[in-house]
């Protein structure tokens, strides 16, 4: 009995490790013509079909804090998560500056990052992002880390969503989701809360789920339903996707009714032809420090991805004495959720309309390049592609010298500042007088003093080139645009025989 018993244990151990042998060389045979590059060059070696197939850590993620009792007092408000990223295409330090700039978001919407892994796919898994397999194994590291949620590098579709959830048994959101909850926390006027809630609807309408049969029964039907209770009647969830899209139809009407205010404020700026500025850049580039410098407008500044939602406009002076606006926008990101382009155009429509665009980039960022080609494609969603722009490389204190001198390169109309000590601040005024459309006709009016409107005019509205009070009047000779040339030329004084 004893010896028959231990034959079919052994038996049984034979079988299941074949069966994981045969699993293991199914994975491995899998995605066996691709190549590693360093730097942008082919190195032309081949990673061992294993080494291929696992899921890779990702080293110096983890936020979790030496002090113990910090942790466990920070575990009572923090999610605790670990990030999973696939690596699709590029080189692996590219894989990895994409899961570090996930962490970054994590940290931002309050969570604690405690592992991260990348895979190697050509594409991503149809049914759980990282294939089952690997979803096995990630339900492990998962148990081993303590973590209650899983945060995706990418936007999952909703079978995705599920079919993970199910196999890790824990929350599973994707970067659209983490970005929209960002957008949520740091929303703070009327505006901004309701396009991020339209944005938030939008996102949820095809992820609802039911959970048991609670959303799948229908609201009419059956026996005993009553009067006007009979019929095919609308399931739960049905009934939630409507009254979802009957919200969003009201969120859409009362942004439009607010984007007028934000309109009319904007043609009174034109009818009074102040150019405009606009700075656009990626999330925690410094744009607002970068404002502040340059209007001393005491914007929030903050060391965090997306601390500016709302856009703020500013007076900014020339150093020639003209006034101009200049309008700080929400931080872009690489692959910006098309939900969020389309809840915030109104506010990026400050960007459409500017005469200038201040594209800000981190200099101190490793790869700034990236964060340019994010941000323009951008821009060109929200129609702003003709708009004059002048690359402002930021943190030039903290930037690799050869990174500075490889961008100034690349970007023939940029310029090196720093927002946090006042480098290249001069010069960058400069250029902006510099590219600012300027006054169409020149003109010279003797201004008597009882009409002083007109003086001041000339000094908000155009570009004063000399004046001089003389007993009759004020002699300017100014730039200015044709209305105003209109108002001018009944004082322009007769030529001298």
């Amino acid at each position: 009995m004893t010896s028959s018993s231990s034959f079919s244990q052994d038996a049984q151990s034979f079988t299941q490790t074949y069966a994981d042998g045969r699993r293991a060389d199914a994975l491995m045979e899998e995605d066996v013509a691709w190549s590693h590059e360093i730097d942008g060059e082919r190195d032309g070696h081949q990673f061992d079909r294993s080494e291929r197939a696992a899921l890779r850590r990702v080293a110096g993620l983890s936020t979790e804090l030496e002090d113990v009792t910090e942790v466990e007092y920070r575990q009572l408000r923090l999610e605790r998560v670990v990030l999973v990223g696939v690596w699709t295409s590029g080189t692996s330090q590219d894989a990895e500056n994409s899961l570090a700039e996930l962490a970054a978001l994590a940290e931002t919407a309050g969570a604690l990052v405690l592992d991260g892994v990348i895979q190697r796919r050509d594409k991503p898994d149809a049914a759980t992002y990282i294939g089952s397999g690997k979803a096995d194994e990630l339900r492990d590291i998962v148990l081993e880390s303590g973590a209650d949620t899983v945060i995706c590098d990418g936007e999952l579709s909703p079978g995705q969503l599920i079919h993970l959830e199910d196999v890790v048994k824990v929350k599973v959101i994707d970067r659209t989701a983490l970005i929209l909850d960002i957008f949520a926390q740091h929303a703070k006027s009327r505006e901004g809360k309701a396009q991020v809630a339209l944005a938030q609807m939008q996102y949820m309408l095809p992820r609802l789920r039911g959970w048991g049969q609670s959303l799948s029964r229908q609201m009419g039907g059956g026996k005993g339903g009553g009067l006007a209770t009979r019929g095919p009647g609308e399931t739960k969830i049905e009934t939630d996707r409507r009254r979802i899209r009957e919200k969003m139809a009201k969120m859409r009407r009362e942004i439009a009714d607010m984007k007028t205010g934000r309109e009319i404020k904007r043609q009174e700026r034109k009818r009074h032809k102040v150019p405009s500025v606009a700075i656009a850049g990626y999330t925690n580039a410094g744009k607002s420090s970068l404002l502040n410098r340059l209007t001393g407008a005491g914007v929030l500044v903050e060391n965090a991805l997306f601390a500016t939602l709302d856009p703020t406009v500013r007076r900014a002076e020339t150093p020639s004495g003209r006034l101009y606006t200049l309008a700080d926008t929400v931080g872009f990101v690489r692959h910006l959720p098309h939900h969020l382009v389309e809840a915030f155009r109104s506010t990026m429509e400050e960007v459409g309309e500017s005469d200038l665009i201040l594209h800000v980039v981190d200099g101190s960022h490793p790869n700034p390049e990236e964060q340019l080609a994010a941000v323009r494609e951008v821009i060109r969603d929200v129609g702003a592609i003709a708009v004059p722009e002048v690359v402002v490389i930021n943190k030039a204190d903290a930037a690799d010298p050869l990174t500075l001198q490889r961008l100034m390169r690349i970007e023939p109309r940029s310029i090196a500042v720093s927002a946090r000590t006042g480098q290249g601040i001069a010069e960058l005024r400069a250029l902006i007088d510099n590219e600012l459309p300027r006054p169409s006709v020149e003109i010279e009016a003797l201004v008597p003093y009882t009409h002083g409107k007109l003086v001041a005019r000339a000094h908000t509205e155009g570009e004063v080139i000399s004046e001089e009070h003389t007993p009759e009047g004020t002699l300017l000779k100014v730039r200015v645009h044709e209305e105003l040339a209109a108002d001018l030329t009944p004082y322009v004084p007769a030529p001298t025989a």
